[in-house]
């Protein structure tokens, strides 16, 4: 069975998935993902080693209970729950948690349960927090929420708990430091915004500006020089085929699917910048 992302997640993958694999290298060693966010194309291939990494600190504790059967059980159980409890009030009472000084003391699974439900049942199914990094989506307007396809949800479980995948919270200069020749690295980063679409960045509280890309380039060249197959996807703009300009860049038509503002959503291009 395939495995599909378990959460809706902004600048997710799945549209694209097939133009990635494409362009991907058709072998290579550890597979690393440094803003991995819903994880589509890794889901997608399933590889038997891999490293993932986010920064976004309820994401990371969704995975790590995926990989974990004590705790997987108990997330699935909160789910049910939360489904059952299910209302605009008990929404926005779920989404005021992490206001509280005990939400840092909330084990991962609990953490988990909470950032899902509140994905499937919020507006438009978008992660978006404030300056403070307290989740501030409105409600969805569902009368019924249903939090996780059964069959998905178990054979991701499966698939992280047989298999060697490591799952990191922090930058993600620190993430590929391990990567070696013969590795293959994607990065997805928060995209560089277009003139007059509005670009969703706020993945996490600290967003990711200019020069973030910038660094994230200088990343991208390190690895490269070391032997390591990269790839990066990001809006086409010259900004970035600037930065990039000295790698093959490959333009895509894809479609935003998520924007408060309808006419912030419908195709724009990307790129798909690969170092082989």
């Amino acid at each position: 069975m395939k495995l599909k992302p378990i959460v809706k997640w902004a600048g997710g993958k799945r549209q694209i998935i097939n133009q990635l694999i494409e362009f991907m290298p058709k072998v290579y060693n550890t597979y690393y993902e440094p803003f991995f966010g819903g994880g589509a194309l890794l889901l997608e291939l399933s590889p038997k080693k891999a490293v993932i990494n986010d920064i976004n600190q309820e994401l990371v504790a969704m995975y790590k209970t995926l990989k974990n059967k004590d705790d997987f059980k108990l997330m699935i159980n909160k789910l049910k729950e939360h489904e059952a409890k299910h209302s605009k009030e008990y929404y926005y009472e779920i989404r005021e948690v992490d206001r509280k000084d005990s939400f840092k003391d909330m084990p991962d699974w609990e953490k988990a349960a909470r950032m899902i439900y509140l994905n499937k049942s919020c507006f438009n199914g978008l992660y978006r927090v404030n300056k403070k990094g307290y989740f501030n989506v409105p409600f969805g307007q569902k009368k019924e929420v249903k939090t996780f396809d059964e069959d998905n949800i178990l054979n991701v479980h499966k698939y992280f708990k047989e298999n060697d995948i490591e799952i990191l919270l922090g930058d993600f200069k620190d993430v590929v430091v391990t990567a070696a020749k013969g590795d293959f690295v994607y990065f997805d980063p928060p995209y560089d915004p277009i003139e007059d679409k509005n670009s969703f960045t706020t993945y996490s509280d600290n967003g990711f500006n200019k020069a973030d890309q910038e660094r994230l380039a200088t990343t991208f060249k390190e690895l490269s020089n070391k032997g390591v197959y990269v790839m990066l996807s990001n809006h086409n703009t010259e900004f970035i085929r600037n930065l990039y300009k000295d790698f093959n860049i490959h333009i895509i038509n894809a479609k935003r699917m998520i924007n408060a503002n309808a006419k912030g959503r419908g195709d724009v291009e990307e790129v798909i910048i690969t170092n082989y």
